[in-house]
């Protein structure tokens, strides 16, 4: 394989514009303003750094199922890195949310923890109980960044391709010298690195160290994570022994408030439900992450890139405002919000605030940024019922289903496992022209067939999560991981269908995003395809 120099690719992108000589010179230095980690507080200081400032989640959606392309008529208000991301092209615009931002956050957070990790070494044994809790959290945020950079970039992770599938380059120590190389490895090779991590971390973990613990991971957060982790490794019972610790003996009282959400109305100013949602005392969320990121007006009313949204026609047929387990979408606890006009067709639901941060207050200029909840209850919740589900632990699983809907909606049905396999035989199988909530399903990992209890329970799930994570980035890990094909079409002037432009099979390579152009440049091996629209492919309706 090629190498690369990675820890000068980090160097460019955090002093773009200044001269090979100075990037050498800021390599010459550690990279925490050169202070001496030689305390406690400095080291727990320091590891409020190794969390990215990038959101995945403007990226995700556009290369999800969960965004069209409306057509001409929106044509004034396109955008070219979010028609890269949409037409799963090779993503060359720079942009707050783009790749080289994506790759160069992940990476200097993992550096920050190594730095911690090298720190705690140092120091004398037996380690005083913060400085576990802080190795603990050192160990959760390299084993997190990896763990997104490896399920972005790469092809995801299945037992019988993962062998030889391009990894990422794992980083377990601090850069000794100014011209270290990786080599990419494979995916397994990461995937079993971020288990070693995880093992490390959870038993040290602990909340006593943090002033503002939701920003950091937590016990909760650590255990929330590693389920994930586990359900994405295809290690089911590992995924439901750690959400049985995150979420206790009663997950119900952990739930988002829907109620409260609803009780600000119908309403043009998203303010109020954003600011909400993302509140640090709510019981659901485990870690909050903040980004400077354009999500929270992409994800908005804002006119903003409306040539490609998360609009009525998905939301009525196939999320948000369609006919679901429970009945009608009006059963929801908090309704949708949909704005529909000239410039605009999005359905939403209001989780993304738009924050500003001025750096320049003379002449007011900054940068917008936003704050994420990666890790919490609603999700862990679904999580645990899709592993229960790979279990054939049906039970477990629709007393899961059902807590979560009837948080989600006014429903007091209980779901068993008749209720959801007849739900489903009675749907037809999505197509562009006439979609649904049921998807044909082609993971690399052993389900039953179509129509059977197993996958009748995994089209629930994946419902649920779509629903769930609207918005987040976190369906098209979904997509990649159960096969889900995807088939691009245009909207005419009446927001329906008119064109098939392109489609997303289930080996397509372009399920992994290319890496940065200066990754290549530097000499990384890439992953391999084609990048951008397959030729010649257009239909008509």
């Amino acid at each position: 394989m090629k190498r690369s120099n990675l820890l000068y690719i980090l160097g460019l992108s955090l002093f773009a514009g200044l001269s090979f000589t100075s990037c050498d010179d800021f390599l010459d230095e550690n990279p925490d303003n050169r202070t001496e980690l030689d305390t406690e507080e400095k080291v727990i200081s320091l590891l409020t750094s190794a969390y990215t400032r990038h959101s995945y989640a403007m990226i995700n959606e556009c290369l999800s199922d969960n965004t069209d392309d409306m057509g001409p008529r929106y044509s004034k208000y396109d955008d070219r890195f979010i028609k890269q991301a949409y037409t799963w092209n090779d993503m060359t615009e720079v942009d707050n949310d783009g790749v080289m931002n994506m790759w160069t956050d992940s990476y200097n957070a993992i550096s920050t923890a190594n730095h911690a990790l090298q720190a705690i070494a140092e120091m004398p044994e037996p380690l005083e109980p913060k400085m576990k809790e802080a190795k603990g959290e050192a160990l959760m945020c390299r084993a997190y960044h990896h763990f997104l950079l490896v399920n972005e970039f790469c092809q995801n992770y299945n037992a019988n391709t993962s062998n030889t599938d391009l990894g990422i380059p794992y980083m377990l120590s601090v850069e000794a010298g100014l011209n270290p190389h990786y080599e990419r490895g494979t995916v397994a090779e990461v995937y079993a690195k971020i288990a070693k991590d995880i093992e490390d971390g959870l038993p040290l973990v602990g909340d006593t160290h943090y002033s503002q613990p939701k920003y950091h991971f937590n016990r909760q957060a650590a255990y929330a994570f590693a389920t994930r982790f586990y359900l994405f490794y295809e290690k089911w019972d590992k995924a439901v022994e750690c959400a049985n610790v995150c979420l206790g003996t009663s997950p119900k009282s952990l739930l988002r408030d829907w109620n409260e959400m609803e009780s600000y109305g119908i309403t043009n100013n998203l303010d109020p439900r954003n600011n909400l949602y993302i509140k640090a005392s709510a019981k659901c969320n485990f870690l909050m992450t903040t980004a400077v990121s354009g999500a929270g007006i992409f994800f908005s009313n804002y006119i903003m890139a409306t040539k490609y949204s998360h609009n009525s026609f998905i939301s009525k047929n196939e999320t948000l405002e369609a006919n679901n387990l429970w009945g009608e979408y009006t059963m929801m606890r908090c309704l949708p919000l949909v704005f529909k006009g000239g410039t605009m067709d999005r359905a939403l639901v209001a989780k993304t605030p738009m924050l500003f941060e001025e750096t320049d207050p003379v002449s007011k200029t900054g940068y917008y940024h936003t704050v994420a909840v990666p890790f919490r209850a609603d999700i862990t919740l679904l999580e645990r019922a899709e592993a229960y589900v790979m279990l054939k632990l049906y039970d477990k699983a629709c007393a899961d289903l059902t807590v979560w809907m009837q948080n989600w909606t006014k429903s007091n049905m209980t779901l068993t496992t008749d209720v959801v396999k007849n739900y489903y035989d009675n749907m037809a199988y999505y197509t562009s022209f006439a979609p649904t909530q049921k998807r044909h399903l082609y993971p690399a990992f052993e389900i039953e067939g179509e129509g059977s209890v197993q996958e009748s329970m995994l089209q629930c799930v994946l419902n649920f999560k779509r629903l769930e994570t609207i918005h987040e980035g976190l369906r098209w890990f979904d997509i990649k991981r159960y096969g889900i094909t995807i088939t691009r079409r245009q909207m005419n002037s009446d927001s329906e269908p008119e064109i098939y432009t392109d489609s997303l099979l289930v080996k397509d390579p372009r399920r992994a995003i290319q890496l940065p152009n200066q990754v290549v440049i530097a000499g990384m091996e890439p992953n391999p395809g084609l990048y951008g629209p397959t030729p010649g492919f257009q239909m008509n309706k």
